[in-house]
């Protein structure tokens, strides 16, 4: 996958974005056909997407977080949610200093709960931060490309995330994926348990129903939905400081 940002501080004085993007993605175990860098690479793709749709100012992404339910797999590691949000604040303060008052988060990761809560405090005194994509988006993108598996049967390293890896970095996803289908719909001691509790390779979905064309229809719907959070038109070229 290409380097996500490039630019010089010139480049973002000229496009002068009153909006920041922010990928948050995870470093944990997605069995034996996706990397573990999965939830930051499609936090990237879509906050690179987004950024360029809008004219916006893409930030490098958090490659570590909340994975702590994954603890079970070699290779996962993970920070707590209080450094997490510590991140995150800190990140928004010091766009704050340089004038400029909100940040997109993008998330990749279902178990970065802690982001709802710092997105509901930065907000009290006025709209300054948003989570996207929001359920609702996911579920959207997912009918609009046609997916075979509901958001539920397919948490982790299933169809969605298989779909987006073959559309944006085709060169990461290893063969086995069309033999690895898992299926664990009750989950509810999932927080006790971890996903050792549910699954023996780490995958709960179907990851054999993934397309690059799903992918890629997938992507295309959160960046038309993404202008909803900020109330921009659906051509909008971004938004800028006057």
């Amino acid at each position: 996958m290409d380097l996500i940002t490039t630019a010089t501080s010139t480049d973002e004085s000229e496009r002068g974005a009153s909006i920041a993007v922010l990928p948050v993605g995870s470093f944990e175990q997605h069995g034996a056909h996706l990397p573990l860098l999965t939830d930051t690479i499609v936090a990237c793709a879509i906050a690179k997407a987004v950024a360029e749709r809008y004219r916006l100012f893409l930030l490098p992404p958090v490659t570590i977080s909340c994975s702590h339910e994954h603890a079970a797999w070699r290779g996962t590691v993970s920070i707590s949610a209080t450094t997490l949000t510590a991140v995150v604040v800190d990140i928004a303060a010091s766009l704050h200093e340089s004038g400029i008052d909100q940040l997109a988060v993008i998330n990749g990761h279902g178990g970065n709960y802690a982001l709802a809560n710092v997105v509901q405090e930065a907000n009290v005194a006025g709209p300054r931060m948003t989570l996207f994509p929001a359920r609702a988006d996911w579920d959207d993108a997912r009918l609009a490309a046609g997916l075979h598996s509901t958001a539920h049967q397919d948490m982790h390293a299933g169809e969605l995330e298989v779909s987006l890896l073959l559309h944006v970095a085709p060169e990461v996803v290893r063969d086995g994926f069309q033999h690895a289908d898992h299926i664990a719909d009750d989950r509810r001691h999932l927080l006790t348990r971890g996903m050792g509790g549910y699954t023996a390779s780490g995958v709960i979905g179907l990851p054999s129903h993934g397309t690059a064309a799903k992918g890629k229809a997938v992507l295309e719907d959160l960046v038309r939905s993404f202008a909803d959070h900020y109330g921009l038109p659906p051509g909008a070229e971004g938004m800028t400081r006057n």
